[in-house]
């Protein structure tokens, strides 16, 4: 393969500021695209575009709360005044309202879907937009989670929204695909504020803000690492060398790339006639129910365990 080369490639990364959100926008910059690093605090955009040209890469800064059609529009337009198109999208912008079901308020869930959910929806709407005027094809990278591949206890919001937006990833493949348009779900797992709630996590989150790498037991057993680790994905993606390459959801963290199945019928039983209670009892109790699946994201191994 040549090497991954994005020169003249302009993107749009939101929640780009810190975290997971610089590293995919750095990660771009490093081999040839220009930027338009979304987030809304001025100041952290600003010094993320300050850190990008520092390392030689060209990036503009746009403040803006996704989840409007006119934020939306502000970033599409963005990209077009500062870098003459667009070719890729990354929507990772997010926030988190943990709570259980039944002390999550409406505001809770509403603010996560609309950042994550509606963020993501409108920013895709734009950018498909442009690109299919372009005729030239592009690519969007779309920010899911493992809590939406798995759930997770005490995020319905966030769940929900990372389910959706694996779904619109498989449904956008297909609805963009004659116009050259890759739409991938990526899954990171990283060492961010987020997953320093997880107490097995915490202490290794902690020691690696002090300069302590990651023990092998994280990076390989649990493909648990930093933002860098998963940054290289976006390029990637983005790349021809992933022209071939839409409608996935690859996970990605530490030492570990993996493709995750999309939901599909593991067992099957059949009556003639249809199906009635008991005969659903019986069947599920002998066959169909003896391996239920798993729900929640797995314990994290400890270096003891």
């Amino acid at each position: 393969m040549p090497p991954i080369d994005l020169t003249g490639k302009a993107a749009v990364v939101t929640g780009g500021g810190r975290g997971l959100g610089l590293a995919y926008a750095r990660a771009l910059a490093a081999v040839g695209a220009r930027v338009v690093v979304n987030d809304i605090d001025e100041d952290v955009a600003e010094q993320a575009v300050k850190s990008i040209e520092e390392s030689g890469g060209q990036a503009v800064a746009e403040v803006v709360a996704v989840g409007t059609a006119e934020a939306a529009d502000r970033l599409v337009a963005r990209a077009v005044r500062e870098f003459g198109r667009l070719d890729i999208l990354v929507t990772n912008a997010g926030i988190l309202r943990d709570k259980v079901l039944w002390k999550m308020t409406d505001d809770d869930f509403d603010a996560v879907i609309t950042t994550h959910l509606r963020g993501t929806f409108t920013c895709a709407r734009a950018a498909a937009v442009r690109m299919r005027a372009q005729g030239e094809g592009g690519t969007m990278v779309l920010v899911g989670s493992p809590a939406g591949q798995r759930g997770n206890f005490g995020q319905t919001n966030y769940a929900a929204a990372k389910a959706g937006i694996a779904a619109m990833a498989r449904t956008w493949s297909m609805e963009l695909g004659r116009a050259g348009i890759t739409v991938n779900a990526i899954v990171p797992v990283a060492a961010t504020a987020m997953t320093e709630t997880i107490p097995a996590f915490a202490p290794y989150v902690e020691a690696l803000r002090d300069g302590t790498p990651l023990p092998d037991f994280l990076r390989k057993g649990e493909g648990f690492g930093t933002p860098e680790d998963c940054a290289a994905l976006v390029p990637f993606l983005a790349s021809e060398a992933a022209r071939g390459i839409t409608g996935q959801a690859i996970g990605i963290g530490g030492d570990k790339v993996a493709l995750w199945s999309h939901p599909q019928e593991i067992k099957t039983a059949y009556a003639d006639g249809g199906w009635t209670p008991q005969t659903l009892a019986d069947v599920w109790a002998a066959s169909l129910g003896a391996e239920p699946q798993t729900v929640g994201t797995p314990a994290p191994k400890t270096a003891e365990a």
